[in-house]
């Protein structure tokens, strides 16, 4: 477990927090601008010193009541959201730094693991000021994982990127939870990027933690789901269970059954995270025939939760997967809608993350 305890004060903001997170898998802690993340991140890091906190990664103590280790002694990766590459050195050389800071005998991984999992050979060379957003956050990270470290930590690093960088820099994100044993704690307020990437979250606001759990849990928790609003959805893991060339499909296998997706070039048994917008999931008595929805599941009303004066938000089990279902309070009448009732549900549309 990653243990750490602060307790941060500052004039007009308070940090109180006292978690413990997985040593494995990407954590996510989450909540709108200015609510601490960044400072636990850094405190995490011995970058804030805070008098009497604790920070403690699988039992080795890295600040109590009688240790601190500086932050150039703490095994971490940290990836700022601007990249902070030097300048003065090549994007090689850059990364040589990092793989220079640890002895032989701790590194993890190699310098040619790395170039090729961020996709840096054609980037070697190169002077970091001649690298766009995207490619200098690419080197940062590079940067960071040869260190060896044994927990990596980053500060909202897609922020300043424009789309197809953030899109391109998730990918490889996703391929490094597959790849390296390296957990992460990853500070965001975009949705999007949480849905994608996270296995446990931790929801914050004014300096306090709200909530944690895994995701796919705590993603469609009332107090969660409803502060989405119409974008309020839930995420499942699902793998590849193969293709339908004729109809250009993907067949995934999820813990509820099985499920179509528009064709997706992922291989056999490959993991795939999907999410369903609640507004894209319907509920129905009896199973329907007849229509072009592909997707139709079996499913018990769990909880029902009021989002407005004329909508309901409807949290369904499928199999032990959660669906979310926002339907108005006049259809949830009609269909007597209370929880336990068996229904099924209808789903729309599905977005491969």
């Amino acid at each position: 477990m990653i243990e750490s305890r602060f307790h941060i004060r500052r004039a007009g903001f308070a940090l109180d927090v006292g978690e413990a997170f997985p040593a494995s898998g990407i954590t996510a802690l989450f909540g709108p601008s200015g609510c601490g993340k960044t400072t636990w991140l850094r405190a995490i890091a011995g970058l804030e010193r805070a008098a009497g906190g604790l920070c403690r990664v699988n039992g080795e103590t890295w600040q109590d009541g009688e240790t601190f280790l500086p932050p150039h002694r703490r095994p971490i990766g940290y990836v700022f959201q601007d990249a902070a590459l030097f300048s003065h050195l090549s994007v090689l050389d850059n990364l040589k730094y990092g793989l220079e800071r640890t002895p032989a005998e701790r590194r993890r991984v190699s310098l040619d693991e790395i170039i090729d999992m961020l996709e840096l050979a054609p980037l070697l060379e190169r002077s970091t000021e001649a690298l766009s957003g995207g490619e200098a956050q690419r080197v940062a990270m590079g940067r960071a994982l040869l260190t060896s470290p044994r927990l990596l930590l980053m500060d909202e690093p897609l922020s300043a990127l424009d789309a197809a960088a953030r899109r391109a820099i998730l990918g490889l994100l996703e391929k490094l939870r597959e790849q390296l044993p390296v957990p992460v704690i990853y500070v965001s307020h975009s949705r999007d990027e949480v849905a994608r990437l996270a296995d446990h979250l931790v929801l914050m606001e004014d300096g306090r933690v709200t909530a944690r759990g895994p995701l796919g849990e705590l993603w469609v928790r009332p107090e969660v789901a409803g502060a989405h609003g119409g974008a309020a959805s839930a995420v499942i893991e699902a793998r590849v269970e193969g293709h339908d060339e004729e109809w250009h499909l993907t067949r995934l296998k999820f813990t509820g059954g099985h499920i179509l997706t528009a064709r997706a070039e992922r291989a056999f048994g490959e993991r795939a995270r999907l999410r369903v917008m609640a507004r894209d999931v319907s509920i129905t008595l009896e199973r329907q025939s007849g229509t072009s929805i592909l997707n139709i599941f079996p499913a018990v009303v769990e909880e029902l939760t009021e989002l407005s004066a004329s909508q309901l938000l409807a949290r369904l089990d499928v199999g032990g997967d959660k669906l979310l279902s926002a339907i108005t309070r006049k259809s949830a009448s009609a269909l007597g809608l209370a929880p336990g009732k068996r229904v099924y549900a209808q789903v729309k549309a599905v977005a491969l993350l």
